[in-house]
């Protein structure tokens, strides 16, 4: 389920500069990761373990840009783009934008950790925040229309209510969080529990972060 546009513009809003700055920062470090190989990249992910034990913790940063390959970075950046736009262009503004992004992305870890405190594996991707992002779009803009593509087994497009979208999304990834406590583990992995974490930060961090810029609805649901 991809989601590529939302449907519902609120004309008036600003430039999304901090949406613009992510994810160039993100890509840039992918680049980095294709260039310096994989082995480069686990030294910025975040292990769980390690970090209780006082071990690199300046992962709990990096491990926000550190991707575990082209579909992740790509998903990644799609839902960043369509769900941080009007977010950080109509509501908050970009430096409130990037200060929420981050601070969602601290909850994330925080639940990760909590989930697993033991874990080796090391955790990486910016989903986390990007979660967050989704918990603000939701309360914000519950009522936006997304042009999403269902890919069963070919491109499908429908059009669905942030509201169904979302908190589809949100079970698969409390879903997929229960089941990898129980699944085998790895060498790397992508961090449900701190989706999770990420999701539910946004939900409660969103109005602290309110500048709301007077918009109207251009279509979708009224």
């Amino acid at each position: 389920m991809v989601p590529v546009y939302d449907e519902t513009r609120h004309p008036g809003g600003g430039f999304p500069y901090g949406v613009i700055l992510l994810i160039t920062a993100n890509v840039l470090v992918f680049f980095l990761e294709l260039v310096n190989g994989a082995q480069w990249a686990l030294q910025f992910a975040l292990v769980p373990n390690d970090l209780l034990h006082g071990v690199a913790p300046w992962t709990i940063f990096t491990s926000m840009f550190i991707h575990a390959g082209w579909l992740h970075i790509i998903g990644n950046m799609i839902y960043l783009w369509v769900f941080g736009d009007e977010l950080d262009a109509d509501y908050m503004g970009s430096l409130r934008f990037v200060i929420f992004y981050f601070l969602c992305g601290l909850a994330a870890t925080a639940l990760q950790i909590a989930a697993d405190p033991t874990s080796t594996v090391p955790n990486l991707g910016a989903s986390g925040a990007i979660a967050g992002v989704l918990g603000g779009f939701l309360v914000i803009f519950p009522r936006d229309e997304i042009l999403t593509f269902f890919l069963v087994p070919i491109p499908i497009p429908v059009r669905l209510s942030a509201t169904i979208l979302v908190i589809f999304w949100f079970v698969f990834q409390l879903a997929s969080g229960i089941l990898s406590l129980v699944g085998p583990t790895g060498e790397g992995g992508v961090a449900y529990f701190a989706h999770v974490g990420g999701f539910l930060a946004g939900i409660i961090l969103v109005k602290f972060f309110a500048e709301p810029r007077p918009r109207q609805y251009t279509g979708g649901t009224p």
